[in-house]
């Protein structure tokens, strides 16, 4: 008789299948050598290396077995090398009680979080958890024009020609944001809009396709960037991620008495004489 599957495990096991492909032998401690038709790790080695059987190891890929234990969990995430957001995020697909997620609200943004946004000196807006723009200051449309309200953070970086140009370092920008994407959603396949954005991703970026097969999740953080303003040139930025009801404020800001805090404070004086008409 069939095992019956539980469609959360093949989170679990496709998850671990993508991080065994991408430890070498030499990081294991294996000696190289003979021909190897996988890349990676082969599942034998993830199970010895673990301390588990081949035949569990192989059910757990397959989605036989859902409930494995923290210790399999903690030396699974040592054999592949894990940091501490990828065992976090392993130990969230283990968890038996995510397949009983309610269904998610609308995301809406509060009357004082758009005050907060006027408020505020610098670009600054508020994104869902697929990083759908929800709401943004002036500052931060004149800053990027695909911070409007309705634009997609993670669609504009990955298919919009302006943004590749606008990131000085693209690349790692949208490794950085496609990790974040599915540390933000998961494995959530009941969300209508992850499963729509995700699908779109996939047909219009091979980017999109080779990162999202890795699996990789990355912390929803800040950090520093530079970007090619076509208005006032090169800005060297920090970006607060500051979570808010559920949502994400984001925020840029320079460092006090830099060139680019003169800079900004440019943009900002362009973008209120474009308002007001002077």
């Amino acid at each position: 008789m069939t095992e019956p599957r539980d469609p959360a495990a093949d989170h679990l096991g496709a998850y671990l299948q993508a991080r065994r492909a991408l430890v070498t032998p030499e990081q294991a401690g294996i000696p190289p050598g003979g021909v190897r038709r996988v890349p990676g790790l082969r599942r034998e080695e993830v199970a010895m290396l673990a301390g588990v059987s081949t035949d569990y190891y192989l059910r757990l890929e397959r989605g036989r077995d859902t409930h494995p234990s923290a210790q399999v969990l903690d030396a699974l995430a040592r054999v592949l090398l894990l940091d501490e957001v990828e065992q976090e995020h392993l130990r969230h697909l283990a968890e038996p009680g995510r397949r009983r997620r309610p269904k998610r609200s609308a995301e809406r943004v509060p009357a004082r979080l758009h005050h907060l946004l006027a408020s505020v000196g610098v670009p600054a807006f508020i994104e869902g958890r697929a990083f759908d723009v929800l709401a943004a200051n002036e500052l931060a449309t004149a800053f990027s024009p695909r911070l409007r309200v309705g634009e997609n953070r993670l669609r504009s970086l990955l298919l919009d020609p302006e943004e590749r140009a606008f990131h000085r370092d693209w690349e790692r920008a949208v490794a950085g944001f496609v990790g974040a994407f599915r540390r933000s959603v998961a494995d959530d396949v009941q969300d209508q809009r992850v499963v729509e954005l995700v699908g779109e991703l996939s047909l219009a970026s091979g980017r999109f396709r080779q990162l999202w097969a890795r699996q990789d999740v990355r912390a929803l953080e800040g950090g520093s960037l530079v970007v090619d303003h076509p208005v006032v040139g090169e800005l060297h930025l920090h970006r607060e991620k500051l979570p808010v009801d559920g949502l994400l404020l984001v925020l840029y800001h320079a460092e006090t008495g830099s060139e680019s805090a003169e800079r900004l404070a440019l943009l900002a004086s362009l973008a209120h004489g474009t308002r007001s008409g002077a």
